[in-house]
C-alpha cells in the first residue's frame, strides 16, 4: 500500500533571540491511509511543529512532505485541523459554526442542512444547536470543533492535543467518540499528545520524539486489540516501556529549558 503521507528528511529551523534553534532534524515518516498515529513526547520535542508543517501552516526549512502524491506548501481541504483551544467563532451558534466551512465552499443550502443535522446527531449536539460557545462546557466545545472539521470531509485529521484541557471522564468519552468516528469514516489521523496512556488507548502506532532537536526516537506499533483496557497487563507493559523513552527526553528537556525557548 502506498503511503498517504510521506515525510522525507524534514528539518525546521527557527530564528529566535538572534540565534537559530533547530526544532526538527531529519524527520522521516510514512503514514498509510486510515492509520491512527500519535506523536508523543515532552514539550519542546517539536510535535506541534511537525503537525503544523503537515498542515501547511509552517513549511519545513528543508525536506519534503508529500500528501497523496502532492507536495504540501499551504493548508488544504484534504487536511482538517483540530486545536486544543477549540477555535470556534464566539458570535456563531453551534449550528452556524459547523456549517461555516460548507457555506464558504458555497454548498447547496439543502446539503448544508442535511450534513449539519447528521453531525449534530453523531456528536450528540442536537439539544445545543442554538447555543453559543460561551454557554458550552469544554467537552461540548471540542465536539463542535470536531464536527466543524468533519463537515468538510477531509480524509486526514490533524489533532493538536485536542483533549488536553478536559477532565479525565470527558476526555475518555471523547476518545471513544473519536475512535468511533475514525472507524466509521476511515480517516487518517495524526494526533499530538503528552499523555502516554492516551497514545496507547488511541493509536495504531506511537511515534516517540526526542527533545530538541526533534527527531524520531522510536516508532512503536500497538498490537493490543481494541477496545483497549488500560488496566490490562499488555497495556501497562507498553506504558512502562514508553515512560522510559519519554522520561529520557524529559530529563534532557529539564536540563536545557533554561538555555533555550521551547519549539513545541
Amino acid at each position: 500500500m502506498q503511503p498517504q503521507i510521506h515525510i522525507s528528511k524534514v528539518n525546521k529551523v527557527f530564528s529566535t533571540g538572534g540565534r537559530e534553534v533547530v526544532a526538527l532534524d531529519d524527520i522521516n515518516l510514512e503514514v498509510s491511509p486510515g492509520e491512527f498515529i500519535c506523536l508523543l513526547g515532552p514539550s519542546g520535542c517539536g510535535k506541534s511543529t511537525l503537525l503544523n508543517a503537515i498542515a501547511g501552516f509552517s513549511p519545513p526549512t528543508a525536506g519534503s512532505i508529500i500528501v497523496d502524491g502532492s507536495a504540501v506548501q499551504t493548508p488544504g481541504p484534504d487536511r482538517g485541523m483540530v486545536f486544543q483551544e477549540y477555535a470556534l467563532f464566539p458570535w456563531m451558534t453551534v449550528e452556524k459554526n459547523i456549517a461555516f466551512g460548507l457555506e464558504i465552499k458555497k454548498q447547496p443550502k439543502a446539503r448544508i442542512k442535511e450534513k449539519v443535522s447528521e453531525l449534530l446527531d453523531m456528536l450528540k449536539l442536537q439539544d445545543f444547536r442554538d447555543r453559543y460557545p460561551k454557554d458550552l462546557s469544554g467537552g461540548m466545545r471540542q465536539r463542535v470543533a470536531i464536527a466543524r472539521v468533519l463537515a468538510l470531509d477531509s480524509p486526514i485529521l490533524l489533532m493538536d492535543e485536542p483533549f488536553g484541557a478536559l477532565d479525565s471522564l470527558t476526555r475518555r468519552n471523547l476518545q471513544d467518540e473519536l475512535l468511533r468516528i475514525w472507524t466509521e469514516f476511515q480517516k487518517t489521523i495524526i494526533f499530538v499528545t503528552h499523555s502516554i496512556e492516551e497514545s496507547i488507548y488511541l493509536a495504531d502506532r506511537i511515534v516517540v520524539m526526542t527533545y530538541r532537536p526533534g527527531t524520531i526516537k522510536r516508532d512503536v506499533s500497538v498490537a493490543i486489540p481494541r477496545p483497549r483496557d488500560p488496566s490490562s497487563v499488555e497495556f501497562n507493559d507498553l506504558k512502562k516501556e514508553l515512560a522510559l523513552l519519554v522520561m529520557e527526553e524529559q530529563t534532557r528537556h529539564n536540563q536545557q529549558e533554561i538555555r533555550m525557548p521551547a519549539a513545541d
